[in-house]
């Protein structure tokens, strides 16, 4: 019986050998190499889901086989964050948003949402002085967008106030927060995108957002924020709670401290599976400052929360 046991332990081995050296291969596959195979792949199952989500009357079956598609699509390049080059996970991540758009409108084909706009307050413009054409909104504002399309899912002008929207409210709208005061903003859901603007002294906690977040023009928030891309734009004493695929992006801001996303509420982690983001594969602490260029030293302008002085209970 020595034999053959012995025999069998050296089957054994071999086989783990062979099996180690198939893995060490594939690990040293160049990033040329990869990244082809994931461009083959993902032009597959874009061209698939964009063929589910051609125009023409929405069947429900259909535009759930599309979602379920692009949720799987979503995790591909989740996976492929590590070799993918910048300009590749950019276009992908532009892909990703535009189809999660074209979804958003066939879902509401088959179940048209009300989208909600609220407004705490408003102030009665003064009437023009003789001869003086009254004033337009800046362009690019969103009291512009308001007048030109649909009201939009979010809050504008709230002060002081607990607002929240929910899963339903949220399902891959686009939602804007604008110009709120000492506010305290939950967001429990799936939103495609979401844009914060001209916010002070505001707490926003939100689900997962499929695709992308702005934050424009902030001062003294706290976010905490998961999503595909986070752009942060002229915001400053604000701290960043976040779960990012990609880069996080900051041009012109000052004292923006950052951390590991912690919000949690009933329901999240299938919020996570629908907008196809996986949080142990994100991060918080990949920065581009567009302010800082100088290379081997670390931007002043934006820095890593203790964790002792970290957020861990939001109620």
């Amino acid at each position: 019986m020595a034999v053959p046991e012995r025999l069998q332990r050296r089957a054994l081995a071999q086989q783990e050998a062979t099996a180690r050296r198939r893995q060490e291969r594939a690990a040293q596959a160049v990033p040329e190499e990869r990244s082809e195979v994931f461009a083959a792949a993902f032009a597959r199952e874009r061209d698939a889901v964009e063929a589910l989500l051609a125009p023409g009357p929405p069947e429900a079956a259909v535009v759930e086989e599309a979602a379920e598609r692009l949720q799987a699509l979503q995790r591909r390049v989740t996976d492929a964050v590590r070799f993918l080059a910048p300009y590749e996970l950019r276009q992908a991540q532009e892909t990703l948003a535009r189809l999660q758009a074209a979804l958003g409108g066939r879902r509401q084909q088959l179940q048209p949402q009300k989208r909600f706009a609220f407004s705490a307050r408003k102030k009665e413009a003064p009437p023009p002085a003789p001869d003086t054409p009254a004033p337009h909104p800046p362009e690019g504002s969103g009291e512009e967008v308001a007048e030109a399309g649909p009201p939009l899912c979010g809050f504008r002008g709230a002060e002081g106030q607990v607002l929240e929207l929910g899963p339903d409210e949220l399902r891959q709208q686009d939602v804007v927060l604008a110009e709120l005061c000492s506010c305290r903003v939950l967001l429990r859901g799936n939103p495609n995108t979401l844009r914060v603007s001209g916010c002070r002294n505001c707490t926003v906690l939100c689900g997962p957002v499929s695709t992308s977040v702005m934050v424009d023009g902030c001062h003294g928030c706290t976010l905490a924020l998961a999503c595909q891309q986070l752009r942060t734009h002229a915001t400053r004493d604000t701290q960043l709670y976040t779960a990012v695929v990609s880069r996080t992006v900051l041009e012109g801001c000052t004292s923006i401290r950052l951390a590991p996303y912690s919000w949690t509420y009933p329901g999240i982690e299938a919020d996570f599976e629908a907008s196809g983001l996986d949080l142990h594969r994100c991060h918080c602490n990949l920065v581009d400052d567009f302010n800082w260029l100088v290379p081997d030293q670390p931007s002043p302008n934006w820095s890593i929360i203790r964790e002792d002085e970290q957020v861990t209970c939001w109620d």
